[in-house]
């Protein structure tokens, strides 16, 4: 995938538009292909490996995957059959204007959402809409035959565009229910473990996807863990007459040294001289 020189460029398509059936042997394997157009594919059945900008993607039935311009994929395995989709931007030019932010949102947005699954209900229109497409591009040629396509394509990637915003949602949710149960764990299980790696084990998740998963709801994952035993330590000396030994080992730390630079290392103030601080004010 690194060796540019034999990246093979997509042939000139016919009006910049192109649509076939994927079979097992469209794509050579293990060749890196750089499309001058930006590909959709829509696996109906079967399977298989793609490296896209060296991130390896599994296809599997029903679902979809949304190539740029320029970028560079690869298949590594494939017994996938479904539709393989091309256009370039000067065919999108005869898409009506209201599209356009439905196909920057797809394709000119970076790499995050190119892989798409569909649910249950989108599937039958998707269906339609690609075997729609197929038989106008292989059927006889009429006048305007290339405006109709055009709106076919314009359908169509509002349609993606919409599952896109579906999925986007439900994978924020997703998200936000699993940071509350990592919080919840750590509220039941902080005193036996520390670990981010320990969590996201028991959530079935990988700690790198829980790490990610928090920074986007806004902290890290050990971030969240050190807070809250920060949190528990301060109600400890605060309320309290616990020696600072029973503390550290009731929020499971090795020794009463490995507390106190945890401590330190947060607050600035060693455990002792929290509690004293405390009681001098009066809090």
């Amino acid at each position: 995938m690194n060796e540019m020189a034999h990246t093979i460029k997509s042939s000139v398509l016919n009006e910049s538009f192109s649509i076939e059936l994927l079979r097992f042997n469209t794509f050579v394997l293990q060749q890196p292909y750089r499309p001058d157009y930006n590909s959709i594919l829509f696996i109906t059945d079967g399977e298989a490996t793609v490296l896209l900008d060296n991130e390896k993607i599994s296809l599997t039935k029903n679902s979809l995957l949304l190539i740029s311009k320029n970028q560079v994929y690869c298949f590594t395995e494939n017994t996938a059959v479904g539709y393989f989709l091309q256009f370039g931007n000067c065919f999108w030019d005869k898409t009506p204007i209201s599209a356009s932010n439905c196909k920057a949102v797809l394709f000119d947005s970076g790499s995050a959402g190119r892989l798409l699954k569909p649910n249950d209900n989108d599937l039958p229109e998707l269906n339609l809409l690609f075997a729609t497409i197929l038989n106008d591009f292989q059927g006889p040629h009429y006048s305007n035959k290339q405006d109709a396509l055009a709106a076919y394509l314009k359908i169509l990637i509002i349609k993606i565009a919409n599952i896109h915003a579906l999925l986007t949602k439900e994978a924020t949710l997703y998200d936000t229910k699993l940071v509350q149960n990592f919080r919840l764990l750590i509220e039941k299980d902080s005193s036996t473990s520390h670990n981010v790696s320990d969590y996201a084990q028991k959530l079935g998740i990988s700690p790198r996807k829980l790490q990610e998963v928090c920074k986007v709801q806004g902290t890290g994952a050990k971030e969240i863990i050190n807070a809250h035993l920060i949190a528990e330590a301060k109600r400890a000396l605060h309320f309290s007459s616990q020696p600072v030994k029973e503390i550290a080992a009731g929020l499971g730390f090795a020794s009463p040294y490995q507390f106190s630079a945890f401590f330190k290392k947060h607050t600035y103030n060693s455990p002792v001289a929290y509690r004293h601080q405390l009681v001098e004010t009066d809090i």
